[in-house]
């Protein structure tokens, strides 16, 4: 139903409206007597054969829906009604920000995938510290953190740790996020030593609380293999935990979309289908490299139960959804954890 009329539907509008504009309808809906378990046998699936042991965490099953969809943790509760095993907040910022100017979403729908700049619009660390002490949902929630776009990368440090310290009570593990192609230079914030200097300072503010957290680094499809051996190298020389694989591409090759359409949607990060394989050989790179050295949360491109089992085949631990969700639907999560099921 979902893809036949719910879809093209949504489809004839702003994608970012239509953006929230589902979060209220996903709200409403839930409020509705008997609707919320009727939504959980549709999509919920319950098997301990799912559960993941990753970074100390038990993961309820190995399916997430990955940072920029929930942004400000409004959907947690809910989200947990459409099967997944973990939901990643954020980008996270010190101080709530617009982000650019609209529009800034876009859809290629020959591709299957979207085209994005939003710019790590986000009400700021405060709010939504303040929101998850509210939250009853017992999915693992990962914190997705950054730099406030004013603040210069000499000077970012302080905004990673300001993130890092108000969440620590709230999430279950970190992402930091320098991978962002959308957020003005983010991307020289992707120096070795800026990043194993970054890491460590984290790694010590881990160090202060009772139970420390999980740090994670989000890496982009767009890294070569000379690239790729330097993240190896940042995950053992900083002891993090883990990668996340990966985030949005400025790549536009071999796209269906005309060369006339993408001049006129401009810059901004591609998701979805168009990336699924080079994200996956990222991950597969990553993983035999490395001898397995450390997890690998695998994102990009999956729109298909076996798109995910190809990711995994590839070395990652977990797996993320986003652009998917939105071309697939909701039934998307749950066929996944039926064919992970299946391929044991």
């Amino acid at each position: 139903m979902y893809k036949l009329l719910i879809r093209p539907f949504l489809f004839l509008f702003d994608p970012e409206r239509v953006h929230y504009f589902t979060f209220t309808m996903i709200k409403w809906t839930a409020r509705i007597p008997g609707y919320q378990k009727w939504r959980r046998s549709q999509y919920v699936v319950e098997d301990k054969r799912l559960n993941r042991e990753l970074f100390g965490l038990t993961f309820k099953n190995p399916v997430g829906i990955a940072a920029g969809f929930d942004k400000n943790a409004l959907l947690l509760n809910e989200l947990e009604d459409f099967g997944f095993g973990f939901v990643e907040i954020g980008t996270v910022t010190p101080r709530a920000q617009e982000g650019n100017p609209k529009k800034r979403l876009f859809r290629l729908k020959k591709d299957q995938g979207l085209i994005n700049r939003m710019g790590f619009n986000n009400q700021g660390v405060d709010a939504i510290a303040n929101r998850l002490k509210g939250k009853t949902t017992q999915l693992i929630i990962g914190g997705n953190i950054g730099k406030n776009t004013a603040t210069p990368n000499e000077d970012s440090k302080p905004d990673f740790i300001e993130n890092f310290t108000k969440l620590h009570p709230h999430v279950d593990y970190f992402v930091v996020n320098v991978s962002c192609p959308n957020v003005g230079d983010n991307a020289k914030l992707q120096d070795k030593d800026f990043l194993v200097d970054l890491l460590s300072s984290l790694i010590t503010e881990n160090k202060k609380f009772e139970v420390e957290r999980p740090i994670l680094l989000k890496i982009a499809p767009d890294l070569n293999r000379i690239q790729l051996d330097e993240v190896i190298e940042i995950v053992l020389e900083s002891e993090i935990d883990g990668i996340i694989a990966s985030n949005t591409s400025v790549s536009r090759k071999d796209l269906k979309t005309s060369d006339e359409e993408l001049k006129a949607i401009g810059n901004g990060g591609l998701s979805g289908l168009p990336i699924r394989d080079k994200s996956t050989e990222v991950i597969r790179y990553l993983s035999e490299k490395s001898n397995r050295a450390f997890p690998i949360i695998g994102v990009g491109g999956i729109h298909s139960a076996q798109d995910a089992l190809d990711k995994i085949a590839a070395g990652a631990d977990l797996v993320q959804v986003y652009t998917g969700f939105i071309y697939e639907g909701p039934k998307l999560v749950r066929n996944i954890n039926r064919a992970i099921l299946n391929s044991k």
